[in-house]
């Protein structure tokens, strides 16, 4: 058997110590004043915060931003099996501030920063007999490496944000009612968060027990990839630049080792969610949800479907090494041995290992990885000398290279800044199919873009609003001070 990670096993220490019989003695309650008070309890505390990225089968990277998000793309639509009336409208661009689903993605957002929040002061708190300071700063800024991904979330979905960054303990409406603040606000915490956790341990320096946690290396990726959609272009290289020259990531040979179980947490992976199935954790229900539900003893959900007229499975070379992981055409029924074929369908978090539970799939989910790296480092070059240079062709070209496709410096080798810029988003489209990047990708390119992109598409109510995504009802009606994105303003 596998050894599980301290991330995992830290997780179900917590989560059993909760089934003890119930004592009616009030010493026997923890409230977080009574819980931080040590560093093992802080550590455990951190590490259940982890959890908060994929805690559930919907959860925010286990398949809620897919299904919040990804669907209102090109890429993706609501597959035969998704009977959620919220998640079909989202897939046909007729949501509005009612939507379940936004209503989530805010909710866990907030619930996720909130934890970080504690822990980030409580644990400043700590007698320093009772932790290392090294341990007590650590453990900060690991919190504020995940406060900062959810921020940066939020404020690419909803744009001006309420910035939350301390538990609110008061019911006074001066404390309780947080207004929105304005998008540059929240990427100016969001940066700042970053560059504290830059300090962050390497990964290198890092045991084999404390894998999937943010690492320096983490820090700086997600900061270049936040300085690249704030289009501050030279920052964006800066950072990429040093995660490349630090040599502690690299790509692997082989595309599917990306998402393989035996190479989870390796030489490209910067930071993933991590799921573990049929171990008492949570296994990645988006192979469930790509799963065919047609072939006998598979028993997939296929809530995610491929968009039939978006155009992407067409877009890969049929020598695309990318092409057959990221998509499947044919399998083998587990039940009768018959071989069925079908329009492609998504695969990368297919695991064999649970053919008839796909829900209890045990491949991680890539946040971000060395190839997007590559990739923000090339379009940053690009945007800083109007125009590729070498360094930005090679830098694509080594993501084209391992998928065994023709270098682009070889077939087009004097691309104006323009046509550099697409080439790059098209590598992006079909490197990171179902990394929960489309979206993201689109929009960042402007409301007259992504109304383009998915009218070709043929999602034909696409409009200028859907760059974002309507603040939910529920928390307008909750906070007074609160308003809604103006362009949702009537819908």
């Amino acid at each position: 058997m596998k050894k599980i990670n301290l991330i995992y096993a830290s997780i179900l220490a917590v989560a059993l110590s909760a089934c003890s019989k119930l004592e009616e003695d009030p010493e026997s309650v923890l409230v977080t004043a009574q819980f931080y008070q040590n560093e093992g309890q802080a550590v455990s505390a951190v590490t259940a915060n982890y959890r908060k990225l994929y805690e559930s089968g919907q959860s925010l990277y286990n398949s809620l931003i897919q299904i919040g998000v990804e669907m209102a793309t090109d890429d993706y639509e609501a597959g035969p099996r998704a009977r959620n009336a919220h998640v079909r409208a989202i897939s046909g661009l007729t949501h509005d501030s009612s939507n379940d689903r936004m209503e989530q993605l805010w909710k866990q957002s907030y619930d996720a920063i909130n934890a970080s929040n504690i822990a980030i002061d409580k644990i400043a708190l700590i007698d320093e007999a009772k932790i290392s300071s090294s341990v007590r700063k650590r453990l900060i800024n690991e919190s504020k490496f995940l406060r900062a991904l959810h921020y940066f979330n939020l404020v690419r979905w909803f744009g001006d944000v309420p910035i939350v960054l301390h538990e609110n303990t008061s019911l006074a409406p001066e404390d309780l009612y947080v207004p929105n603040a304005p998008e540059a606000a929240v990427y100016a915490q969001i940066i700042q968060d970053l560059k504290d956790a830059e300090s962050l341990p390497a990964p290198a320096e890092y045991s084999s027990k404390d894998l999937g946690r943010a690492t320096s290396g983490a820090a700086k990726s997600l900061l270049a990839k936040v300085y690249l959609t704030h289009k501050e272009w030279a920052n964006a290289v800066q950072k990429s630049k040093e995660v490349i020259d630090s040599k502690y990531y690299s790509l692997f040979a082989n595309f599917a080792d990306v998402f393989n179980v035996a190479t989870k947490n390796g030489k490209e992976h910067i930071f993933s969610a991590q799921f573990v199935g049929n171990a008492g954790f949570q296994g990645n229900s988006l192979a469930s949800r790509s799963a065919p539900a047609d072939v006998p003893g598979i028993n997939g959900d296929y809530a995610d479907a491929l968009h039939t007229t978006g155009g992407l499975y067409a877009s890969f070379a049929d020598n695309d090494t990318r092409k057959a992981i990221t998509f499947v055409t044919q399998m083998v029924s587990p039940t009768n041995g018959q071989l069925y074929t079908f329009s492609p369908q998504f695969n990368k978090y297919y695991d064999p290992a649970v053919v008839g539970n796909q829900s209890q799939s045990s491949k991680n989910l890539p946040i971000i990885r060395y190839a997007e790296v590559l990739l923000i480092y090339a379009e940053a070059l690009n945007e800083v000398n109007n125009g590729p240079n070498a360094a930005a062709y090679a830098a694509i070209d080594e993501v084209r290279q391992r998928a065994g496709i023709a270098k682009l410096a070889d077939i087009s080798p004097a691309l104006t800044a323009d046509q550099f810029r697409d080439a790059v988003f098209q590598e992006r489209r079909k490197e990171l199919v179902f990394e929960y990047q489309r979206w993201f990708d689109l929009v960042r390119r402007g409301a007259d873009y992504y109304v383009a992109t998915l009218k070709a598409a043929g999602k034909t109510l696409a409009a200028k609003r859907h760059i974002h995504f309507p603040i939910p009802q529920r928390e307008l009606n909750l906070n007074p001070k609160l308003k809604q994105n103006p362009d949702w303003v009537n819908y």
